[in-house]
């Protein structure tokens, strides 16, 4: 059996709070630090501070990825992703523990890692494979492929520094796909790029992935990236792993974890500043009972209190459900409604929206709601609510739809058709369903 190509052992990396860091600016500097190190670091182990002075990014991490695997890397801001990465690119000293990995690394940590400002970009592509440990006749083999993957013809010879940051990025993660590194590290660097440009290398990951069997290290806040591209994941907390699984599993954990306590079935409002009409609170009723909590099936309402400076007959308010990935799913309003919706106009009132049965799989949800004239939109509250939906049985058939699949199932009435006899049924799976 073939080892690991990564393997992390109880690794841990602290750091003193407000203990000055002294960078070494020259090679000699950073010899005499190593050689001096096992003395520096037994005194500040004798002088160690209290308990309160150390601040622990990661601690106790320990996980294996194999050749070929495609694994992400998932948590909050703060859990110690950037640090687990940098000590796996040997950027950064490990506390204690270690990690051992098993072939060529190619980092993109950060917009212009491995780049000198003052070179050109033909010579910080020769510059960066180096860097690498690539042969000369083995990048030259790929230059034309990462030029025509960054589109930076125009200023290839053109210092990086004048680079815009989006070049930047398009140009490194150009050289360390195309270098064929063993390992390949990415970070949430790629939000800087266009969105094209991302779709573009999350394809090439894929490809460096599935066809050429190399092992990708993805760090993202893109949660549909994470699903489509890893097989795995790893999400951290408070720097201590919280879960390793299938990247399903992962991003579930992630998005509802610590968010018990932030469903909200009720919000109350303070006027905007001079904002006319606006909302005084709102409640999001699940079966008629305010409650954050929405069996699949279930019906919704939401229910908005309103008031208004002048008069008014007309106020409009409208809703938007989105899934914690920020993907809007419904968008409703009744601006288009021809008919009033008081017999006069009123200083405040009551607006309900029932949806009735609402076709969302068993997920977290946010409500952004919005209230207006006839005109424009005065007051808008984004994310005001949130609800989850949980799984439910809701055909008595021991199935519920997969979570994985979609956000929405539909219940659409289906005809068989066998020989003289049409048999009919209501469901949203066809293979459900027994004639």
């Amino acid at each position: 059996m073939s080892k690991p190509i990564i393997s992390v052992e109880e690794l841990g990396k602290s750091y003193r709070l407000g203990l000055e860091t002294h960078q070494r600016k020259t090679f000699r500097d950073a010899v005499a630090a190593s050689v001096t190190y096992p003395w520096r670091r037994l005194r500040e182990m004798s002088e160690h501070g209290t308990e309160e002075d150390t601040f622990w990014a990661l601690r106790d991490v320990s996980f294996e990825v194999k050749r070929g695997e495609v694994i992400g890397i998932i948590g909050r801001n703060g859990a110690g992703k950037s640090t687990l990465l940098k000590i796996l690119s040997s950027i950064t000293e490990p506390t204690e523990g270690c990690a051992r990995l098993r072939g060529r690394v190619a980092s993109l940590l950060e917009v212009g890692t491995g780049f000198h400002p003052e070179l050109s970009g033909r010579e910080n592509i020769y510059l960066n494979g180096s860097i690498l440990g690539m042969k000369k006749a083995e990048i030259a083999k790929n230059f034309d492929a990462i030029v025509a993957f960054a589109e930076v013809e125009k200023f290839l010879d053109t210092p990086v520094k004048r680079y815009s940051s989006g070049m930047y990025v398009r140009l490194a993660f150009a050289v360390a796909a195309h270098l064929e590194p063993e390992i390949l590290i990415v970070d949430e660097v790629l939000a800087v790029g266009d969105a094209q440009f991302q779709k573009k290398c999350l394809g090439k990951m894929q490809q460096v992935a599935a066809g050429e069997g190399r092992t990708v290290l993805f760090v993202s806040h893109n949660m549909p990236a994470v699903r489509s591209l890893c097989q795995t994941g790893l999400v951290l907390e408070h720097g201590k792993i919280a879960l390793r699984g299938n990247a399903e599993e992962c991003v579930n954990r992630y998005l509802t974890a610590g968010m018990e306590d932030d469903l909200q079935a009720t919000v109350n409002f303070t006027r905007p500043k001079n904002v006319s009409p606006w909302m005084t609170s709102a409640t999001l009723l699940t079966d008629g009972v305010p409650s954050p909590v929405l069996p699949m099936g279930g019906k919704l309402s939401i229910e908005v209190n309103f008031e208004s400076e002048a008069p008014i007959r007309h106020p409009r308010f409208g809703l938007v459900i989105t899934t914690a990935d920020g993907d809007k799913l419904l968008n409703l309003n009744n601006r288009f409604q021809p008919s009033p919706e008081f017999e006069r106009p009123v200083h405040k009132g009551t607006i309900r929206c029932d949806l009735g049965m609402v076709p969302l799989v068993a997920r977290r949800y946010f409500v952004s709601l919005y209230m207006g004239d006839q005109v424009h939109d005065s007051h808008v509250a984004e994310g005001a609510l949130s609800f989850e939906v949980t799984e439910h049985d809701i055909w008595g058939q021991g199935k519920v739809p997969p979570p994985a699949d979609s956000h929405i199932w539909w219940p659409t009435r289906f005809s068989f058709h066998s020989g003289d006899q049409v048999a009919t049924a209501l469901g949203a799976d066809m293979s459900d369903l027994a004639i």
